[in-house]
């Protein structure tokens, strides 16, 4: 009797088994799709806004302090802060759009950045300091780079849909340099370019002198005299290794310790002196400010301007 009630128990067992694999079987394709959890778009919304309220404002370190500007506001300081106001409205129009370029590259790639109003990033000036430097002018001049902002409202520059670290610099010897030659990374979008518009301007020539004694005091080196320089230049004539006496060093080094314009420089010793002429002025990667306004002069626009310096890029809004 137990025998066949266990036989029976086993027998249902196994029935149960068979029907429940064949129900998986025939309804293996008929899932059920749940519904999922409700999406606040709202939320979903605010927070794209604060995404975008983020690079709409920059934080910059003005008189020690730190300072929460609206990025046009930021941008239109920095412009009458670089560029002469008496230039073309064209290469005010690039120096916006690569200022604005420039800020937004150091905002995004570095998290929390707080953008320096010296040559570490980008001279800025408040609206008190318009009004101090151009005097008389000032209307006229704010008004002038306020259009150039305003028209180029957003614009910044990518290449291969990245955003671009603008560099820019004031005025070259005829040539732009590779980026690699000053700043040591290799960009495609900073190649060298002819700049022979500014030969317009004389390069901004300059010669300084010091003391054979403080030439060499500069450079830390203890010798008594000069006994030898050698130099050895880029194809674009600005030197990429200079060797005094025994020592060497890198053209943007030598520049540093000697506080020289450029790169693109001559020396000459008389009378126990060194001469130094430098042709150009600024590192010479990107933009030159001077090219840019003498393009705008002879009818280029600022979109012309920014895609002859900057190589392969695009202007996004």
């Amino acid at each position: 009797m137990k025998r066949k009630i266990i036989v029976f128990f086993i027998s249902f067992i196994m029935l149960f088994i068979s029907c429940y694999y064949k129900y998986v079987e025939e309804n293996k394709n008929k899932i059920e799709l749940k519904p999922t959890k409700n999406i606040d778009t709202t939320q979903v919304v605010n927070n794209q806004t604060e995404e975008q309220e983020k690079v709409q404002k920059v934080d910059i370190i003005y008189d020690n302090e730190v300072v929460n500007l609206d990025l046009e506001d930021y941008v239109l300081g920095v412009v009458a802060c670089e560029m002469p106001a008496s230039f073309d409205i064209e290469a005010l129009k690039a120096m916006a759009v690569a200022s604005r370029t420039f800020a937004l590259y150091k905002i995004t790639t570095n998290k929390n950045y707080k953008l320096s109003t010296t040559t570490k990033d980008q001279c800025y000036i408040t609206v008190d300091k318009m009004k101090k430097n151009w005097g008389n002018s000032f209307e006229k001049n704010y008004e002038k780079i306020k259009t150039a902002v305003s028209e180029t409202k957003n614009e910044y520059l990518t290449y291969k849909d990245k955003v671009i670290i603008a560099f820019y610099f004031s005025i070259s010897n005829g040539y732009t340099e590779n980026c690699e030659n000053v700043f040591s990374q290799k960009l495609d979008y900073l190649k060298s370019v002819d700049s022979s518009w500014d030969k317009e301007y004389d390069y901004k020539q300059k010669t300084v002198n010091f003391s054979e004694k403080d030439f060499l005091n500069k450079l830390g080196i203890n010798d008594s005299s000069i006994k030898d320089i050698q130099i050895d230049r880029s194809n674009t004539g600005r030197v990429s290794t200079i060797k005094v006496n025994n020592k060497s060093f890198k053209g943007t080094n030598f520049r540093t310790l000697l506080g020289l314009r450029s790169t693109d420089f001559e020396i000459t010793r008389k009378d126990n002196k060194v001469y130094i002429e430098t042709k150009g002025y600024g590192h010479g990667v990107g933009m030159s400010q001077y090219g840019a306004n003498a393009m705008a002069n002879k009818g280029y626009t600022y979109d012309e301007i920014l895609k002859y310096y900057y190589t392969g890029v695009k202007i996004n809004e």
